[in-house]
């Protein structure tokens, strides 16, 4: 589903305009952004938990030459399904 048919989707099932949608769905999105970038965890019951986790340095391998290269320690976001999205997928 690309971000047009999300839009129309929720503008559909909210009873809101295309533009009101579109507002709410980009307010969200960088609301979410915005928390994680401070680390916290964003839990949403029935639907699941958006999360950072921090990735320590480690070697790896350039698959081309078969070199070792050192791959830098980072922030990764990580998101687990709620027993509600598991179950309506299942």
């Amino acid at each position: 589903m690309k971000k047009v048919e999300l839009v129309e989707a929720i503008a559909e099932k909210a009873g809101l305009t295309k533009s009101d949608a579109t507002k709410a769905l980009d307010a969200t999105l960088a609301t979410i952004t915005e928390t994680l970038a401070k680390g916290d965890k964003i839990p949403l019951v029935g639907f699941g938990t958006f999360a950072v986790s921090k990735r320590s340095a480690r070697e790896g391998r350039n698959p081309r030459t078969g070199a070792t290269v050192t791959i830098p320690a980072r922030n990764a976001v990580t998101f687990k399904a709620g027993s509600a999205l598991k179950d309506a997928v299942n």
